[in-house]
């Protein structure tokens, strides 16, 4: 016989349950009831009675039934069923059989009435919409067990060990781990085929944002054309098609070249440095050709550039 592996469950029971689990879901708060494994004897039963909250219960071991929404089931080992608020339900183990049960009892409360508009900004649209989604059809689901399809079960024992390990990230993955329950229960129904809409990012634009941070990461060193390419996983041709599409000046040099136009500018206006130091340090080869550079580009030497900046600042001249 394999071992049962929620058996280690019993050693703290109330582990779980001692926590206050309070999850910010979206738009909504997910508050932790009942957390929990338990056992049935034998023909145990627990007559007909209801939560004002979401129980969801799953079964590892055993068999009995269930009585809901009028009709009576057969339950058995990797079975699930949810009862929501207000549903009368009547539980029974097998008369030869004792039956085993994992429980989350969840209140979901919508925390969208009276919320500031700046706090609802704040809630990532696509978990809000995730949150939504998954809170509707939690209210739609059928009154019937079905099989435990997405493994649902093993995230009762992920938080347990998580518990009581009490190591860094033990309460993030407990937290993750009653969400994935939710999920994973309202999957296993499986009422519908149609795809779910998921962010997904612009790759064009962020490997040219990427690019530019890399630049100007590097600017004043040696900078190739190719080795950013290299970096970003794409070939040169590619990365040039990109630059052209985001950026006005379009060649990969010209952005090189304004990117250390801006630091010398930089310079020239905050530090004394001579213009052969200034040059060299944003990654021109020398002063000579930063001046032809500069002077192509602003129709002005950098020496004039900085005097023009310290008269329009109101600095005394006279001396340089």
């Amino acid at each position: 016989m394999h071992p049962f592996p929620f058996d280690v469950m019993r050693e703290r029971k109330e582990a779980l349950e001692r926590l206050d689990l309070h999850i910010r879901w979206g738009h909504y708060e997910i508050r932790v009831l009942r957390f929990h494994l338990t056992t049935f004897g034998p023909g145990k039963t627990v007559g007909f009675h209801q939560h004002s909250e979401f129980e969801f219960h799953f079964i590892p071991r055993g068999r009995g039934k269930v009585a809901m929404g009028g009709r009576e089931y057969d339950l058995s080992a990797g079975m699930f069923y949810l009862t929501g608020p207000g549903v009368m339900h009547y539980q029974e183990a097998h008369p030869e059989e004792a039956m085993d049960e994992l429980c989350l009892h969840i209140d979901i409360v919508d925390r969208t009435t009276g919320m500031k508009p700046e706090d609802s900004l704040a809630v990532d649209r696509w978990e809000a919409a995730d949150s939504s989604l998954c809170v509707e059809k939690l209210h739609k689901l059928p009154l019937v067990p079905t099989m435990d399809t997405y493994g649902a079960m093993s995230c009762f024992l992920e938080a347990y060990h998580a518990c009581i390990a009490n190591t860094v990230g033990s309460y993030t993955t407990i937290k993750q781990n009653v969400l994935q329950i939710v999920l994973r229960a309202v999957r296993a129904f499986e009422m519908d085929d149609e795809p779910v809409m998921l962010p997904s990012h612009d790759l064009q634009a962020i490997r040219y944002r990427l690019a530019l941070q890399y630049i100007r990461a590097n600017y004043a060193g040696v900078i190739t054309l190719e080795d950013l390419s290299d970096k970003l996983n794409i070939s040169s041709r590619q990365l040039q098609r990109i630059l052209k599409t985001y950026h006005d000046k379009g060649s990969f040099s010209s952005i090189v070249e304004d990117v250390r136009l801006e630091a010398v500018c930089r310079q020239l206006k905050e530090t004394a440095n001579s213009i052969e130091k200034i040059a060299v340090s944003e990654g021109f080869s020398n002063g000579n050709y930063l001046h032809a550079v500069f002077r192509k580009r602003f129709g002005m030497t950098p020496s004039e550039y900085r005097k023009q900046e310290r008269l329009d600042n109101g600095e005394d001249t006279t001396h340089e």
